[in-house]
């Protein structure tokens, strides 16, 4: 006991029924529990029985311990929950003693479990119609996350600040239960950022006069990245990099130069595109814009079955493709006429695996084709690249390899708030349903209607969603047929859809005028969301002529993942997304890519494909890639062999061509062999 009295620093008395619980504290730390009894004498309440309780068990001890015990502590509280009586009873048996004591507000959970919880109005937390101290509001907390599953530190972590923030643990159940509640679950809201740029009219432009008639018709003025672009030698054919957000008008930098290009008789114009949707979107706008003054036609992937062209006129003034398509015009030996422009949108996806060093290889064929093509056809002045991109980490390292100006524009023209809630897979569509529904419930001050797009990471998950909202919505992905695709984005368009629901890896082929966006998972697939590939996703909210902001909510499930080879879990990715810095834009090549690539380049520029390689983004290691080549028999010399031009054509990796020849000469039927080759890739 006397070790305990050395250590007393503050003395707790809380009531109990018939008795008092006695805590002692020391650094905020219990030293010592037990029960007063008092009892009344002619001097007043005195200590009738005093307990220590240790291990769960009573030690009786004499009453004169007590008051050795308040003695030698520093201070005495007593809790605001005894009553009047209680408290009267206690400060009169202190004052005989000439003790002094305060009456203080405590939590009733840690006094009854016989601890000393002091809280005030700020740390008071608010559940179930009292106010419990922080320490057990977080116990509470642990218990309902327990029901949830695990959650990740990070997500622990926002919980507890956001139960500190709003002093209320009721609306933390709430939320974790599927309720809606904008003020716990924003996350933050990215500015409205309108840079002062000096518009350029329209009329002021240096164009061919069909093309400055068209523009006059549409708008007055340039917006403002356009603009940059203008005054920073775009119509001089300058190459130029082009970052801005999604929405600022980056796609018609490229048409002014290209279309006007076209028109002048300076070559045709290829608008190039990651996905098919896409370039089918992009080629049916091009129809409808200029149809009636340039012949358009679209280039598309290649099937490892059959190429039946795709609709493909090489000849077309203007040509819309994907990638693979137009390196497959390259590859197969395909005179694509006179290049005036070039322009490659999404050019981030240069970062990303397998479509990133095809996308690296293409643009050096591209350029070697203009250089070769110059050699060979008086009055032909080469070609002008453009790079479109919303979401570049190292835009001035990315300009500098691609030999192009750097046009930035950091405009975000509507703020832009972020939410985050918990919910698992099956709470997910019901959230989501809320969601949509007040946001489709809503008017803009433009007279516009809350629509939303919900990301999520499979085509099946998408009619899923579809199904259980209640307000008319579409599913939208690229295993719907064109006219089933257009129908959509008219009806959305019209405002006759509430909602629609696509895959992630359609997100850069999504143009919906939308006000809201949804994540009903942070994955493609199998795989995690990049930061670049998030923050375009979640700029589709909020279109400055149509909304006065964008809300995006991120619908996380805690310890989620879509597949065993994941190595976080989504909670973890979330918060990864949510601070993340924008990735660096650069291409890596192991050496499957690196022997892809050189092929590619031999089979196009034969001897000069070193200097193809040598001007990549990436760093490629063309002598280790070429001696593959010669083992493997894919080249002679610097010419392919057939098995090697075969390759090429149908962009096969190594080992897929090694997989084909092994199943030929057992006879595997052709198809099966496809079909096999399909599944390989779903697996991997």
């Amino acid at each position: 006991m006397s070790q305990q009295l050395a250590e007393v620093e503050t003395l707790f008395l809380h009531e109990a029924r018939s008795d008092y619980t006695v805590v002692a504290n020391r650094d905020g730390n219990r030293v010592l529990r037990g029960r007063l009894e008092l009892k009344e004498t002619s001097a007043g309440p005195r200590p009738g029985k005093f307990r220590v309780i240790r291990e769960g068990e009573d030690h009786p001890r004499q009453p004169d311990e007590f008051v050795d015990l308040a003695r030698a502590a520093d201070r005495i509280r007593i809790s605001e929950q005894t009553s009047p009586e209680g408290r009267e009873r206690l400060s009169a048996m202190l004052d005989g003693y000439q003790l002094e004591s305060l009456t203080v507000r405590t939590c009733r959970r840690c006094a009854n479990d016989g601890r000393y919880g002091p809280i005030t109005a700020e740390t008071a937390i608010e559940h179930n119609d009292e106010l419990i101290c922080r320490d057990c509001a977080r116990r509470e907390l642990e218990r309902e996350l327990s029901y949830k599953g695990a959650f990740t530190g990070a997500a622990e972590e926002r919980l507890e600040e956001l139960l500190y923030e709003a002093g209320d643990l009721d609306r933390i159940v709430n939320l974790l239960q599927g309720g809606l509640d904008p003020d716990l679950t924003k996350y933050d809201e990215v500015s409205a950022n309108v840079d002062d740029v000096s518009p350029v009219q329209t009329a002021e432009l240096d164009l061919h006069p069909d093309l400055s008639a068209h523009l006059q018709g549409r708008f007055e003025e340039l917006l403002p990245v356009q603009s940059l672009s203008v005054r920073n030698g775009l119509l001089d054919g300058d190459d130029q990099l082009v970052v801005s957000a999604t929405a600022t008008g980056k796609t018609l930098v490229g048409e002014l130069s290209g279309v006007n290009r076209a028109l002048n008789g300076q070559g045709k114009l290829l608008f190039l595109v990651p996905l098919v949707a896409l370039a089918n979107q992009k080629h049916e706008d091009f129809e409808d814009r200029y149809g009636d003054l340039l012949d358009v036609s679209i280039r598309v992937g290649s099937s490892r079955v059959n190429d039946d062209g795709n609709r493909f006129d090489p000849h077309a003034d203007v040509i819309v493709g994907t990638y693979e398509g137009i390196d497959h015009a390259l590859r197969t030996g395909k005179d694509l006429g006179d290049v005036g422009t070039v322009v490659i949108d999404e050019v981030h996806t240069l970062k990303e695996g397998e479509r990133g060093h095809r996308l690296d290889g293409l643009i050096s064929r591209l350029k070697y084709y203009s250089e070769d093509r110059m050699k060979t056809h008086s009055g032909y002045d080469g070609t002008q690249f453009v790079y479109l991109s919303a979401t570049v980490g190292n835009p001035e390292w990315l300009a500098e390899k691609l030999r192009a100006t750097l046009i930035e524009y950091e405009e975000r023209p509507v703020p832009i708030e972020r939410h985050v809630t918990f919910a698992d897979s099956r709470e997910k569509a019901d959230i989501a349903d809320k969601l949509v529904k007040r946001e489709f419930d809503t008017k803009s001050s433009k007279g516009y209607r809350g629509q939303t797009i919900i990301f999520t990471n499979s085509r099946r998950r998408c009619h899923e969603i579809s199904r259980k909202l209640r307000y008319d919505s579409a599913p939208y992905h690229a295993g719907l047929d064109y006219k089933r695709r257009k129908q959509v984005e008219r009806q959305f368009g019209n405002q006759d859809l509430s909602a629609v629901v696509t895959t992630a890896a359609l997100a850069a082929g999504v143009d919906f005028p939308a006000s809201q966006v949804i994540f009903d998972s942070l994955a493609m697939g199998i795989e995690w969301l990049s930061v670049q590939e998030f923050s375009q996703m979640l700029g589709r909210a909020g279109r400055p002529d149509y909304h006065d902001r964008g809300r995006v909510y991120l619908l996380v499930e805690p310890d989620g993942i879509y597949h065993n080879s994941m190595d976080r879990t989504e909670d973890e990715v979330a918060f990864t997304l949510l601070k993340g810095e924008m990735e660096d834009v650069a291409t890596h090549y192991d050496e499957t890519a690196a022997v892809e690539e050189t092929l590619a380049n031999i089979v196009v520029a034969g001897k000069q494909a070193k200097r193809l390689n040598d001007r990549m983004i990436g760093e490629v290691p063309t002598k280790h890639a070429i001696g593959k080549l010669l083992e493997w028999g894919f080249i002679d010399g610097f010419s392919p062999t057939p098995l090697g031009r075969g390759i090429t054509r149908h962009f096969l990796a190594p080992d897929e061509a090694f997989f084909m020849l092994d199943a030929i000469r057992k006879g595997t039927d052709p198809y099966e062999i496809v079909a096999d080759l399909e599944l390989r890739d779903d697996e991997e």
